[in-house]
């Protein structure tokens, strides 16, 4: 594990590549989709640098890519077509302690019932853009950047992000003095219109649960009516099924804020930007 541990404290290469006067669109063109990229092909080269048998550890991280709300231990035996025993807790824990996968915690549920997301970003990316698409080459990502499977991945990237800073968003929320657990939670239900599913919820001590809903939008996030009912819905049906008598915040993460939350008076309890994100913390 140790070339996993370095793999971690070094400065990032891809930083050093960037060039002078380049657009970010610009810089992510040459170095992904170029066929001399320093990260077209590095996705192959990582992981059998880091592992023995690293195509079983890449196998998890295929299936967890494909899988935006994550997969227990079983469903990523069944999935992979492995056979079950400590071969797999192993690789687990290994892609946990390199950081390349995140066991969450569901609500109200013991460590044995982990859901386990993909939070390495450059592996999430190379699956979805690169290992995926025929077309490589100059101008390849200014063409993915302005279609509908960016958006999809811009909205998983930014709640992995979040979720890596969960104790900036709680002293945003002026909450990090309060003891709190963070978890996942997603319905059982199998009526028409009960299924809801909430990707952070902080559960406090002091009785409250912030129910985070995480928005990437360029612009200011603007909830329509249909949203609105679905996070309605969402607050109904976690009360219903958990039977929680705590308060329940509805928590808005977003880039640049929400446009017209006003609209909806009641709905939404707390409003975070990605500036709280990045808030420089003392060392």
């Amino acid at each position: 594990m140790d070339t996993c541990i370095c793999r971690i404290n070094r400065f990032p290469q891809y930083l050093k590549e960037i060039e002078k006067g380049e657009s970010a669109i610009q810089a992510i063109d040459r170095i992904c989709f170029t066929k001399d990229g320093l990260l077209c092909d590095e996705f192959n080269n990582l992981y059998h640098s880091l592992f023995n048998n690293a195509r079983y550890h890449m196998d998890v991280i295929k299936v967890l890519a494909r899988k935006k709300t994550g997969l227990t231990r079983n469903e990523i035996i069944e999935n992979c077509k492995f056979t079950s025993g400590g071969g797999i807790t192993q690789i687990l824990e290994e892609l946990t302690e390199s950081g390349f996968i995140t066991p969450c915690n569901p609500f109200n549920r013991t460590v044995k019932d982990n859901i386990f997301k993909l939070t390495d970003e450059y592996s999430h990316f190379y699956i979805r853009f690169i290992e995926t698409n025929h077309s490589k080459g100059p101008g390849s990502w200014i063409k993915y950047s302005t279609g509908p499977s960016w958006k999809a991945w811009s909205g998983y990237a930014f709640e992995s992000i979040c979720m890596k800073h969960t104790p900036l968003i709680k002293k945003a929320l002026g909450i990090e003095n309060v003891y709190s657990e963070t978890s996942v939670w997603q319905s059982t239900s199998q009526n028409e219109g009960q299924g809801a599913q909430i990707d952070m919820l902080i559960d406090r001590q002091d009785h409250c649960i912030n129910i985070c809903e995480m928005k990437f939008s360029v612009n200011e996030f603007e909830i329509t009516k249909s949203y609105a009912k679905e996070l309605e819905n969402k607050l109904t049906v976690f009360r219903e099924n958990t039977k929680t008598r705590k308060t329940l915040f509805l928590t808005m993460v977003t880039a640049h804020g929400v446009k017209n939350s006003k609209n909806y008076p009641g709905l939404v309890q707390n409003e975070i930007t990605m500036e709280a994100l990045f808030e420089k913390t003392q060392q």
